[in-house]
């Protein structure tokens, strides 16, 4: 069991973010965001309600939204029979047909694009035949032609995007020392995890040393990970991929 509000919220306050521009993002009413932290459920419609919501609210954050539902479930769950919530799928279907329409012209002004780039390169061809007549007054036959050397270009290889790494203690606390990386990066954090806390975490990879890991559960970018090791002291990686024991150098 962990505080699902005050979850939310720290989540929300460590990414330095608002109400208002989750609310634009999520199409959430603010004082429903509020209500999810401030555990006052009631204030929603409905269960379906608040299980849809939660989950939105979480994924957003970069956090596990199952693990917020399944959390809501243990404690407030009265069934499952209530009707999914008609408004969030009309708006989800227009959101998809505004976006196939935006497709489909899309494909028409590339189409249209690539028909006016080939006219210009038959333009250019026929254009540079005739580029090669002899140089009057040279007393010879001699023709000049134009030469082109082509540099090659280098692509700096693009750098791998960020996760979001989220870590809560539902059984029992846990030593962690987390380090950006590798084993010698900067350290972002050496302590214990208490019991029902968590930590949000954005790297590009983490090196992350384990105590006794078996109370805890994670999830990387809101899909749930499995910390190896079976509940012992452990070393891990953790990239976009998932979370895998440390080599023994870093």
């Amino acid at each position: 069991m962990f505080e699902i509000g005050n979850s939310l919220r720290e989540a929300r306050y460590r990414q330095q973010l608002e109400l208002t521009e989750i609310e634009q993002a999520t199409k959430i009413r603010g004082r429903y965001l509020r209500a999810l932290e401030e555990e006052s459920f009631d204030v929603l419609p409905a269960q379906t309600y608040v299980k849809g919501f939660l989950r939105t609210y979480a994924d957003y954050l970069g956090l596990d939204g199952q693990l917020y539902v399944d959390e809501y479930n243990s404690r407030y769950g009265v069934g499952d029979d209530e009707q999914r919530e008609p408004v969030v799928a009309r708006r989800s279907s227009s959101v998809h047909q505004r976006h196939r329409r935006l497709e489909r012209r899309g494909v028409v002004f590339a189409l249209a694009g690539i028909g006016a780039l080939f006219a210009l390169v038959i333009a250019a061809w026929k254009f540079s035949g005739n580029d090669t007549q002899p140089i009057p007054n040279l007393g010879s036959g001699t023709t000049k032609q134009r030469t082109t050397t082509q540099v090659p270009t280098h692509h700096k290889p693009a750098a791998k995007p960020p996760f979001h790494f989220f870590v809560v203690s539902v059984a029992a606390p846990s030593w962690m020392e987390v380090r950006n990386y590798s084993a010698s990066g900067p350290a972002l954090f050496t302590g214990t995890l208490d019991l029902h806390k968590n930590l949000f975490f954005t790297a590009r990879r983490l090196w992350i040393n384990f105590g006794s890991p078996g109370g805890l559960k994670a999830s990387v970018n809101g899909r749930a990970v499995t910390i190896p090791g079976g509940g012992r002291t452990v070393s891990v990686v953790v990239t976009r991929r998932g979370v895998s024991v440390a080599p023994a150098t870093a």
